[in-house]
């Protein structure tokens, strides 16, 4: 059984931006600048299709899997000495169109998540296929498992057995929607008993719909660390395992958690 304890601590910059809408390329260099200001992070975290905002133009948009943008992800991964994620529009080698997580690892690895929940009001679940599985990811021996946007929603997705220490959540989550995101973010916190980041964009998209921000970083009773609020920038943190450790300790109600499983 590991000692969670005994782990290093674990910095993380979240990048809460505005984003060209369908412009690769801008992208790339808008936040290969805002990066320069992440050194030092463990963890860099990018938003949900951060290469072209939230766009239903998969056939037009998507990336093969080893594309273009996950090159550059390596890249800036090995550059920094960090893990950098993000979602992005892939087609997947069976030919479906993911709106997929890519953690890309300093030592050139690409790792990945595909989103569960489409957002259906935006037509989602017409243009992309669904994940189907949750995963783990560990960075410095802390167990992480990333989400995206709609999943959120979702609290038996969110919900976990295997002990996650981080919960990340990267994000377009609309204005119209903010009075949801905050609330539901402290909650997912508090049910898994463990730390919660989430990043999202602000500024408008290329329909319209405003982004205020509201990138944070909560703790396992859903206490505000950090809250980027509608600001333009890259905001930076430093997690303790042995609060996580000493807290899972005297109210380990972990224990009493329901046992279920998941169909696909």
């Amino acid at each position: 059984m590991r000692d969670l304890s005994q782990l290093p601590d674990l910095n993380i910059a979240l990048v809460q931006t505005r984003l060209a809408w369908q412009d690769r390329q801008a992208n790339y260099e808008h936040f290969e600048t805002l990066l320069q200001q992440a050194a030092g992070a463990d963890l860099i975290v990018l938003p949900e299709m951060f290469t072209t905002g939230f766009s239903m133009e998969s056939e037009r948009l998507a990336e093969p899997e080893n594309g273009p943008t996950s090159k550059w992800l390596k890249a800036q991964a090995k550059k920094l000495d960090a893990v950098v994620t993000g979602s992005v529009i892939i087609r997947a080698a069976d030919g479906s169109h993911r709106n997929r997580l890519l953690w890309a690892r300093p030592d050139g690895e690409v790792l990945h998540y595909d989103k569960r929940h489409l957002f259906r009001m935006a037509g989602e679940h017409k243009h992309y296929t669904p994940g189907e599985r949750q995963v783990q990811f560990e960075l410095k021996g802390w167990r992480i498992r990333p989400l995206i946007c709609y999943d959120l929603r979702f609290p038996v997705w969110s919900r976990d057995a295997t002990d996650t220490d981080l919960l990340l959540y990267t994000a377009n989550w609309p204005a119209a929607r903010r009075l949801h995101w905050n609330r539901l973010l402290p909650a997912r916190a508090i049910e898994n008993l463990c730390f919660v980041a989430a990043v999202n964009c602000v500024g408008t998209d290329g329909k319209g719909f405003a982004y205020t921000g509201d990138s944070q970083v909560l703790d396992f009773q859903g206490e505000s660390l950090l809250s980027a609020g509608e600001a333009d920038g890259v905001f930076m943190i430093e997690l303790r395992a042995a609060e996580l450790a000493a807290y899972r300790s005297r109210f380990p109600a972990n224990l009493d958690a329901d046992r279920f499983s998941l169909e696909h």
